[in-house]
């Protein structure tokens, strides 16, 4: 019987990890995120994983073949739809030109590494230049499949941040001196990011005893045996 290989995770955009925070099984998880106030409230909620303070971006291109699985996370608010129609039309805020890092990684990932890949983002207020996979209320691009599945929607607009982090569950109390509105609604909901993860390596490599048996879980994990 073959031992089970460690699983090399590369965690790009890393943020505060709502995408990683239902990973388990024998992973070894490296995470990049260039403010290092949020990369060390990462670290306090995953000591377990490597932190490092960098550009995730030419930590990519430096790095992508050490790894057998890589999540990216570009920065959103470029091209987000709620910004164009909110902050945008209301003069809140003045037009930027989309960050094309998104695609630049999307392309690069799809040309070079080997491994298996997802980069997630927000929707956008143009047609995506590169098809994407909806779920919930992100965009998802990767190299396997992954199923429409639905999730219930979380109105990052509304709401207290109290709600917010039990929603999340992420307690971010005794950190001060952070945006936390916006840490807080820049985080991909666990559970999605759990379904993510058993997309791409199915359930095998998932402990079901870390995840919280609710019925939409369970239904969601069982979907993809």
């Amino acid at each position: 019987m073959n031992e089970q290989k460690t699983i090399r995770i590369l965690n790009l955009y890393a943020g505060i990890g709502g995408n990683r925070k239902l990973w388990s099984g024998d992973i070894e998880v490296t995470a990049v995120e260039n403010v290092p106030e949020i990369a060390k409230i990462y670290q306090d909620f995953f000591p377990q994983d490597k932190v490092i303070v960098a550009n995730a971006h030419q930590y990519l291109l430096e790095h992508y073949k050490e790894f057998d699985f890589i999540w990216s996370s570009p920065p959103c608010p470029s091209h987000s739809k709620i910004r164009r129609f909110t902050s945008v039309e209301r003069g809140q805020s003045k037009p930027i030109f989309p960050d094309m890092k998104l695609y630049e990684e999307i392309i690069f990932l799809q040309s070079y590494y080997e491994g298996k890949w997802v980069v997630e983002n927000v929707q956008s207020y143009y047609e995506p230049l590169i098809k994407p996979k909806l779920v919930q209320r992100h965009y998802f691009w990767s190299n396997f499949f992954i199923d429409k599945k639905h999730f219930e929607g979380d109105n990052i607009s509304a709401g207290h941040n109290d709600d917010r982090q039990d929603n999340l569950g992420f307690d971010l109390s005794k950190y001060s001196n952070i945006e936390k509105t916006k840490i807080l609604r820049n985080c991909v909901k666990p559970e999605v990011g759990a379904y993510i993860w058993s997309c791409a390596f199915k359930t095998k490599q998932m402990q079901l005893s870390s995840i919280p048996p609710t019925d939409e879980f369970v239904g969601i994990l069982e979907a993809t045996l």
